[in-house]
């Protein structure tokens, strides 16, 4: 049988809104069958992101404080509560066509924990889950957060794990409106930071193995053109 192809997308330090609409463009193209499942790989500028149904009261400080940090805040249309995104978080987001791979969106995101969990374990990190709440965890702490969507049978959004970004900025928000727990990081673990270009190989080498498919490094401009050269025979059908 033929190993399903991913292309993945390393971008690096990026805005927010950029990516974003980048994500809608490609969940599009995709739904169209433009393009090929692609799993992107990002870390943002420092950004506050509310779900669909999260509770603005959950950011902590006024946009006068937020200003001065240099934080923005976005509405969008993941699941979840309020989020923090900033350097030294991987963020990956698959741009899947779920029904390919035999997955309801329970089980598609216990396999994205498992994505994490895996790479976690390959640096002696101990993780485990908690009933009825999607993340990923060390002791009591949250390591690792998901918030997806589902259009038309595509996922978009998808996992933030904490490398080693700024941990004070988690002060500023109750995260994904944790009570009974705080937030950790692959740095606060072990002592010191792992290279985030080794973290993006064992999260793109457990993603491969986890969801059995190959994953082909691309880049933008070649996922354009494949969307460009696909539209007129779409068009033409």
């Amino acid at each position: 049988m033929t190993t399903k192809r991913v292309l993945l997308l390393n971008l690096g330090l990026e805005p927010y809104n950029p990516i974003h609409e980048l994500q809608l463009r490609l969940v599009a193209w995709r739904q169209e069958t433009l393009i090929d499942d692609i799993l992107l790989l990002v870390e943002h500028l420092p950004v506050i992101t509310l779900g669909r149904r999260a509770d603005e009261n959950h950011i902590l400080v006024s946009q006068e404080v937020l200003a001065r940090e240099g934080i923005k805040v976005y509405r969008i249309e993941r699941g979840g509560d309020v989020t923090y995104h900033g350097p030294g978080q991987l963020v990956g987001y698959p741009i899947l066509h779920l029904p390919s791979y035999g997955l309801g969106a329970s089980d598609y995101m216990h396999r994205l924990e498992d994505v994490i969990a895996h790479t976690l374990a390959d640096y002696g990190i101990s993780t485990h889950r908690r009933e009825k709440t999607i993340g990923v965890w060390v002791g009591e702490n949250k390591i690792a957060a998901l918030g997806v969507r589902i259009r038309r049978g595509v996922t978009f959004h998808g996992f933030a794990l904490n490398v080693h970004p700024n941990m004070q900025h988690w002060r500023l928000i109750i995260p994904c409106g944790i009570t009974d727990g705080w937030v950790t990081s692959m740095a606060q673990e072990l002592g010191s930071p792992p290279p985030m270009e080794e973290v993006r190989k064992r999260i793109a080498f457990h993603f491969g193995q986890l969801f059995n498919v190959e994953l082909v490094p691309t880049t933008l401009l070649e996922i354009e053109k494949l969307a460009q050269y696909h539209q007129p025979q779409l068009s033409g059908s």
